[in-house]
């Protein structure tokens, strides 16, 4: 017998005992002596028996397996959203199977259906920034498939979602910057396909209106890629006009407000004094550049708790039950340093 083959058959045999003696003493089952646990057991863990999981399910209906898809797996944000995810997983007897898309519409159609393939029980998604037709989901949705999108909530009636409050993180950290004494302050937005980046575009508008600032549409620059790369050519184009010179930054995320940060210094302007500048995430490297930057932190942590305790409840319900939509919003925090606090550090 090859190991990672034994059956309980096969220990049955071995030690002379009924298939169910086996099958009783491996779930220690009362009424089963303790000797016969332990030869049991001994043997299982020598021949490497584990317990055949297709035939689990199909007792249980159930895989115990639920999928994850992420835009990426690097992304600070989402790899702490990951950890909260598999605390409530595996405390409830799951395992979880993780896709990511790279931003990419049809890694995500393709993790989708791999995601079936394996007989998942329900879906935690986070949608790529390239998808713009939810029909993959909805037919799924439809079918009362277990489903929660988490972070990034789609244009779909009927979902359950968990995300952050990105309007009133936007709307704290551009207060924050004309407090301080900024305002011309310039938006490095996200891409309009994600409705985070939206939330985020509307937050920042309503804080200068409220502040009695006149918004400038060319100082919405959209950062489709998210790169460092991106964000330094655009503020370096948009900081050489001296005499239209902006002398504020919020970026949608870190990476964008990092290259903002690269750019504006490499002109020789100094941060915070010459130009003020927030990011949104909290990425580790924040904290670790000159000077540390300001940013809105996101419960990373808690959305992946929330997220799956809700899926886990849409899978024990009956799959003729219609789960009632809903949206858990959760708060964001404003983390200020010298990056943005001009009146502080001056």
């Amino acid at each position: 017998m090859k190991l990672g083959q034994a059956t309980i058959k096969d220990i049955a045999k071995e030690l002379n005992v009924s298939s169910s003696t086996v099958s009783r003493a491996l779930k220690d089952y009362p009424g089963i002596s303790k000797e016969t646990k332990r030869r049991v057991k001994e043997l299982a863990e020598k021949l490497n028996y584990r317990p055949n999981a297709v035939a689990l399910s199909l007792r249980k209906s159930k895989s115990f397996t639920i999928g994850v898809i992420i835009p990426e797996i690097v992304h600070f944000f989402f790899s702490t959203v990951i950890s909260g995810i598999e605390e409530i997983a595996y405390a409830n007897g799951y395992n979880v199977i993780l896709c990511q898309t790279n931003e990419k519409h049809q890694r995500e159609l393709s993790s989708v259906e791999a995601m079936l393939d394996n007989q998942i029980d329900g879906l935690l998604v986070s949608y790529s920034k390239e998808t713009e037709d939810f029909s993959h989901f909805s037919k799924l949705l439809d079918q009362n498939f277990p489903i929660v999108f988490f972070d990034r909530v789609p244009d779909i009636k009927n979902t359950v979602n968990v995300t952050v409050n990105d309007f009133k993180g936007a709307y704290d950290a551009t207060t924050h910057l004309i407090e301080q004494g900024y305002k011309k302050i310039v938006h490095l937005a996200g891409p309009k396909t994600l409705t985070i980046s939206v939330k985020r575009q509307e937050g920042y508008l309503a804080a200068l209106h409220d502040h009695g600032i006149i918004s400038k549409p060319e100082w919405i620059i959209p950062c489709q890629n998210g790169t460092q790369e991106e964000s330094f050519n655009f503020t370096t184009e948009l900081f050489k006009d001296q005499a239209n010179r902006p002398d504020g930054v919020f970026a949608s995320h870190d990476i964008s407000a990092a290259g903002a940060m690269m750019a504006i210094k490499d002109l020789g302007l100094n941060v915070p004094g010459d130009v003020g500048i927030v990011g949104f995430s909290d990425w580790q490297f924040s904290s670790m550049v000159d000077p540390p930057l300001s940013t809105v932190s996101q419960p990373g942590f808690q959305m992946g708790e929330k997220a799956t305790s809700l899926l886990l409840e849409m899978i024990d319900k009956k799959k003729e039950e219609n789960w009632l939509p809903k949206t858990l919003v959760l708060a964001t925090e404003l983390v200020i340093r010298k990056s943005s606090s001009k009146k502080i550090h001056s």
